[in-house]
């Protein structure tokens, strides 16, 4: 006889919408035990709240930003995944996968024009930086990638997986978004400023374009480190709840994986900010010097 069983830690309620497994037992019966909620139905209404509100404010834009957002998906699930579970190597599946993502996103968002291939350029570079840096210092600090317990998965999908490797590439793609709301609103600084003081000179542009960038550094940085610090967050009271100094806190590879993916993401944000404004002014006027 079939008997139905469920965790009473898990606290369901009748209507509740489930998913449950099931191991026959030596006597030949079924037991039952809860395996997790079903929620894709919430999940469906979350993005077409989403969607409706990037379409009413965004207009045109916004339905541009959903179809990048689309392909940016697409990109990931049809190219990088399948690339990186064949063992090719992750950090050139990142930068190919990044790259197109963000062509893809940034030209359906904003549009064919020369401001979008500035922002462009101005991203690729500011990730080619990102990148880098964090190749040097996942080994500078000897992250093996292993700290996250999904990565002991991993080694039963073959053993061609470079665990260390998927680690850098996620810096790279976790920066990427990021780096396009930086580049873009500093082209779009830039064209507003030339458009209300045609005459204005490539240095004072340059200099007031940069300024309104330093603003938007202020407020990205902090958001980057509290978004990071905010996933980390339960682990951060357990080590706190083991009354564990900070410097051993900081040492371990799990918090010292955030710390470095935080910090390299930051260190290409605030370098985006004067290449992207560079590029901006010297295509605008390319026969004088912005700086």
């Amino acid at each position: 006889m079939e008997q139905p069983f469920v965790a009473k830690s898990a606290r369901l309620h009748a209507g509740d919408d489930i998913e449950v497994v099931g191991d026959r037992l030596p006597d030949g019966t079924i037991q039952y035990s809860f395996y997790d909620y079903r929620r894709g139905g919430s999940l469906v209404v979350l993005l077409v709240v989403f969607a409706i509100v990037v379409v009413l404010i965004g207009r045109w834009r916004g339905i541009g930003a959903l179809a990048g957002m689309a392909v940016g998906l697409a990109v990931l699930v049809v190219f990088l995944l399948p690339a990186l579970l064949e063992g090719r190597d992750p950090i050139s599946v990142a930068v190919v996968g990044a790259a197109a993502i963000a062509f893809v996103a940034l030209f359906l968002a904003q549009g064919i024009r020369l401001a979008t291939a500035v922002a462009l350029l101005g991203t690729l570079a500011s990730l080619a930086i990102t990148l880098a840096l964090s190749w040097i210092f996942v080994r500078a600090a000897n992250l093996t990638g292993l700290a996250d317990e999904n990565a002991s998965f991993l080694g039963a999908l073959g053993g061609r997986i470079d665990v260390r490797g998927i680690l850098l590439a996620g810096f790279v793609i976790g920066s990427l978004g990021v780096l396009d709301d930086i580049t873009v609103t500093q082209v779009s600084a830039v064209t507003e400023l030339r458009t209300a003081q045609p005459d204005i000179a490539s240095r004072a542009l340059f200099r007031a374009a940069m300024n309104i960038g330093r603003d938007h550094i202020a407020s990205t940085v902090n958001t980057l480190v509290l978004a990071y610090a905010g996933a980390a967050l339960p682990l951060l009271i357990l080590f706190t709840g083991a009354r564990q100094p900070i410097t051993s806190i900081a040492g371990r590879e799990v918090v010292a994986t955030e710390i470095v993916r935080s910090l390299v993401g930051s260190i290409g944000l605030v370098a985006a900010v004067p290449i992207t404004t560079w590029l901006a002014v010297r295509v605008g006027q390319p026969n004088e010097h912005p700086a």
